[in-house]
């Protein structure tokens, strides 16, 4: 009964919760020319975190870099040649409307990729269909986890922006068996948060003993499923 009582706590508190941060995550999500800034993950030991898309996480305030946003371009056109707007709806469908990168960014990104021979061209009238070339391949190989990680965040801000939309509407979170969140996931994810800053001013001793068993918990969820 505790266990429903939080959660329709939750719930009660969603509309309030999502006008208070909405604005934020937008804010820091979303550059005035359609970049992607870092979310800003709170950790618990402060805003941002240690890196920028290469997998440490993202920092506060950090625009899309012009090598992310190449990176992105390849991994679409690896999967078929497309002109420059479909690669923009793209990347819109793929983050559920969270990023929508303009054609001021997009294009002169295309550009640089031909101009590098990361891409090629074919001209159908005045438009252009872009297409991976056999150095694209080789570079966005190289690069392949660096990719992965980006759109993998990209898609967890996405659903978390969903989720808070739907907190707010009143709608019912989507069934965990269709693709939702596990309440207990939900619950566990903020507990952790509250426990890191809790001890933001904890001694050297300290942050090595959490440091150690947040390694032993990545390695045994990167670790998988047991069989």
């Amino acid at each position: 009964m505790r266990h429903h009582s939080h959660l329709a706590g939750l719930a009660g508190h969603g509309r309030h919760l999502f006008m208070r941060l909405a604005p934020h995550l937008a804010r820091h999500a979303i550059g005035r020319h359609g970049g992607f800034w870092g979310g800003g993950h709170d950790d618990g030991f402060g805003p941002g975190g240690p890196g920028g898309f290469d997998g440490e996480g993202w920092r506060r305030g950090r625009k899309f870099s012009a090598d992310d946003l190449q990176l992105l371009l390849l991994s679409l056109l690896e999967e078929k040649p497309s002109h420059g707007y479909e690669l923009i709806k793209a990347l819109e469908t793929r983050t559920s409307g969270f990023y929508k990168p303009s054609p001021g960014v997009v294009y002169p990104a295309l550009t640089y990729l031909e101009e590098v021979g990361y891409a090629t061209v074919d001209t159908e009238g005045n438009k252009k269909r872009y297409q991976l070339s056999e150095a694209g391949k080789a570079h966005l190989a190289a690069n392949r986890e660096r990719v992965d990680v980006m759109v993998a965040r990209l898609r967890h801000v996405a659903r978390k922006m969903e989720w808070m939309r739907r907190a707010m509407s009143g709608e019912p979170q989507p069934d965990p068996e269709q693709g939702g969140w596990l309440p207990e996931l939900m619950q566990a994810r903020a507990a952790l948060k509250q426990a890191l800053a809790l001890r933001s001013e904890a001694n050297v001793d300290e942050q090595r003993r959490i440091a150690e068993i947040l390694s032993r918990a990545t390695a045994e969820i990167e670790a998988g499923p047991r069989s």
